[in-house]
Formats: C-alpha cells, sequence, structure tokens
C-alpha cells in the first residue's frame, strides 16, 4: 500500500507519523474549560470527535459514544462499527473531501489523556532472546528457558490503577532489597530502576469462555507503546515462587495514540520457527506478527538524547493473539478495555535488546551517552521515550512517543518506618 493522501497537507508528508493510512485514536485536553474529549490524529492535527459526531458528520447508527473522553464506548460497539468509523474518517478527511479545518485543533495545543479506562493489566514474557537473556543472566545459559517457556506464553497479573500515559512522571519506588552478601533485608529506595519496552495489546471486545487464536485477533481494538518501569533489586528479592509483585507496580506508560488493528494489516508478519510444535489450539491460521520498528531513546536531565536500542516487534515468539488466547483457557472472562503487554521486546543482536538489565548484563557493562556518561540502571532525571512505526512505501504509520521522567523516591521522612 503507498500513502492516502488527505487536504490536511501535514499528513501526506513522509515524515509524520500519522497520515490517513493510520488514523490512530486518542483523548486529548485542549485546556480552554472544556472537557477533554476522542480525537483523531492526522498529521500534526486533531480531528476533534466530539464535535463531528455532534454536527452529524459521523454517525454510527445510535446513541452518542463520543461525548465521554474514552474509547471504551466505541470499543463495546464491536468490530463492525469499528470499521465503520474508519470509513467514515477515510472519506472525510480524504484529499477529495471538503476541506473542513473547523473541526481540527493543532497538536501541539493539547495535552493528551489516557486514551481508556483500563479494566485489567496483564503483562507477558514473549520474547525468546529476552528470556534466553535474562535467564542467563540469572540461572546460566544451560537452565536460560523454563522448561515450559516453548510451550505456553508465560504472564502475570499487574496493576490496572498503575498504568499512566505518556508524559507522566514516574517517582522511584521503595522496597525490600537484599544484596548477596546480607543476612536480611533492608527497606530503601530502588537502586537498579530499568524500563522495558514492550507494545500493548486493548482488548476491544469481551469473552465468555475460551476463544480460539483467530477469534482473539478479531476481538483486539488495537495497539499502544508500552514501557513497563521495572525495579530490578526489589524484584530480585520478591520474586520467587509467584513471580513479579512491587517490582512492577510503579507504573506502566502507554502511549496515548491507539493505533488500530485495521491501519497495521498491511504490515502483518509470521511468528518464528519453533522448536517444538504449539498445542492445537496456540497455532496461529495465520500471520498474527506486525512488521514494527521499535526505538529507545534515554534523555539524561540536562541532556541530549541517545538512541540505545533499535529492535522489532516481529522477533517475538508469541503474538498478541495467542496471548489473548491463552488467557481465556481456564474460563477467564476478558473485558472490554484490558491491557496485554507484550513482555520485552529484544532482538537478536547486543544494540537490539529492549531493557537496560539486558544491554548492561546486569550493569556490569554500561551503556554509554551522547555527549558524556554511562548508564547501568536508570537515574533520577532521566527521561525514558519510546518510539514505532510500520513502514510503508513512502509513509509510515506510527505511534508517536511514550515517554516518562524519573523523579527521585520520597524522602525518608515521607515513609512510615524508614
Amino acid at each position: 500500500m503507498t500513502l492516502m493522501t488527505s487536504w490536511v497537507e501535514s499528513a501526506n508528508s513522509a515524515d509524520t507519523d500519522f497520515p490517513l493510512n493510520n488514523l490512530p485514536y486518542g483523548v486529548f485536553d485542549a485546556g480552554n474549560g472544556t472537557m477533554p474529549r476522542c480525537g483523531v490524529a492526522i498529521g500534526d492535527q486533531i480531528l476533534d470527535l466530539c464535535k463531528a459526531e455532534g454536527d452529524g458528520l459521523i454517525d454510527l447508527g445510535g446513541a452518542p459514544v463520543f461525548d465521554v473522553p474514552y474509547w471504551n464506548d466505541l470499543m463495546d460497539l464491536g468490530p463492525e462499527a469499528w470499521d465503520s468509523l474508519r470509513s467514515q474518517l477515510l472519506a472525510l478527511l480524504g484529499a477529495d473531501a471538503t476541506p473542513r479545518p473547523e473541526y481540527l485543533v493543532p497538536q501541539a495545543d493539547v495535552a493528551m489523556r489516557m486514551p481508556i479506562q483500563v479494566a485489567e493489566y496483564t503483562d507477558f514474557y514473549a520474547s525468546k532472546n529476552h528470556a534466553f537473556n535474562v535467564g542467563v543472566l540469572f540461572r546460566g545459559a544451560e537452565n536460560a528457558l523454563p522448561p515450559n517457556w516453548l510451550s505456553i506464553p508465560i504472564g502475570y497479573n499487574g496493576r490496572a490503577s498503575s498504568v499512566v500515559v505518556s508524559g507522566t512522571d514516574v517517582r522511584r519506588p521503595w522496597g525490600q532489597l537484599k544484596a548477596p552478601d546480607e543476612a536480611l533485608p533492608r527497606f530503601a529506595p530502588c537502586q537498579r530502576f530499568d524500563l522495558e519496552l514492550e507494545l500493548g495489546a486493548i482488548v476491544g471486545q469481551p469473552s465468555d469462555g475460551m476463544v480460539s487464536v483467530a477469534e482473539a485477533d478479531r476481538m483486539i481494538f488495537g495497539y499502544v507503546l508500552l514501557n513497563d518501569w521495572s525495579a530490578r533489586d526489589i524484584q530480585a528479592w520478591e520474586y520467587q515462587p509467584l513471580g513479579p509483585f512491587q517490582a512492577k507496580a510503579t507504573a506502566t506508560s502507554i502511549s496515548p495514540w491507539i493505533v488500530t488493528r485495521a491501519a497495521l494489516e498491511p504490515f502483518r508478519t509470521a511468528t518464528p520457527e519453533r522448536e517444538r510444535p504449539l498445542l492445537p489450539y496456540l497455532q496461529e491460521p495465520g500471520p498474527m506478527l506486525y512488521d514494527i520498528d521499535l526505538t529507545i531513546g534515554l534523555t539524561p536531565e540536562g541532556g541530549e538524547e541517545t538512541v540505545i536500542s533499535r529492535t522489532n516487534y516481529a522477533t517475538m515468539y508469541y503474538s498478541a493473539a495467542q496471548q489473548l488466547c491463552h488467557h481465556t483457557i481456564s474460563g477467564c472472562p476478558m473485558r472490554v478495555g484490558d491491557l496485554l503487554g507484550s513482555g520485552t521486546i529484544s532482538g537478536p543482536t547486543p544494540d537490539s535488546l529492549g531493557a537496560l538489565l539486558e544491554m548492561t548484563r546486569g550493569g556490569q557493562e554500561p551503556v554509554s551517552l551522547t555527549g558524556g556518561g554511562s548508564r547501568s540502571f536508570l537515574e533520577d532525571g532521566d527521561t525514558l521515550t519510546l518510539y514505532g512505526a510500520a513502514r510503508g512505501d513512502g509513509y509510515r504509520v506510527g505511534f508517536g512517543a511514550c515517554s516518562g521522567k524519573v523523579l527521585p523516591a520520597l524522602d525518608a521522612t515521607q515513609i512510615p518506618g524508614a
């Protein structure tokens, strides 16, 4: 597919994340006394969907769905309504349509809010490269992958209450830490704070009972960039026997724009060859991954950004559809607004890893920064920014940025019992 042109001139540039091919969904706050509202990114502008629906330019055949500051009501209507909205937007914003600049708001003039009400949050561990690299650090190469890893999408239930939109500051957490040479743990601020580059899948339809991989794929409304902030030293002490808990509860940042499954359709690709067959219920009926380039940028306080990793979502071992299918096999109901984290996305080379834990080999080999300095783990004042885009012929379907700044831990006088 080639670039689709729009009467919004900025959408016709090869440099924009938001051409007509994309049309991602978000919630913006214009700061003029109106409530935050749903919008569609087009070039450097946002189409105000609340206003467009109110004036009859968008009609989904029922009660209004864009009079609220979240996309859950549209997701509730199901895939036919999702397709109808996209078709209407393509017609409204296409080059042959009547220009309607009065419905546009410059992105530079707004603040972005959470695009959905998150129902539940589950994070997976679905990159073989990441799982192997982390396993080597903790268990050695011969026991790097758990015995079940090649057969099952491994995950844990996280905190929906900790999911925040890009631009939200993240405070360094306190927790129990225990060094190998210490007899007992101590209560202190995290010293090994890390990021994890992930893609988040947003579940747009509920389930009641097990769904197939194909059905799960159709239930996915769209995707966001996701940073699973991780306190590695807290995690090392707490994770046995039940896995991550407080180490993953500080924050999970997501990008403000939801890139729809329809926009990503031209970029589908298959999961990699497998060492052993998956059980039949997990086998994919067709390509379920996407060819999406991903980048991590680290900017120290007062410094310039260093790109510390470039990778691609296509390296994953399990797709979001497989993860969602597996999530339902026990009868677990899925809800509109459920968020599934892919797990850290790491490629096969040292410059394509998705977490500092891997890049620095557990902190032993620091990453150099532009302008001097280095990082083993995140320092106060660091801003982490994730970028992602699928690339077509003369255009790209991008996510915008997903960023967060690390704030210092609370002073001990503010912590009970510290």
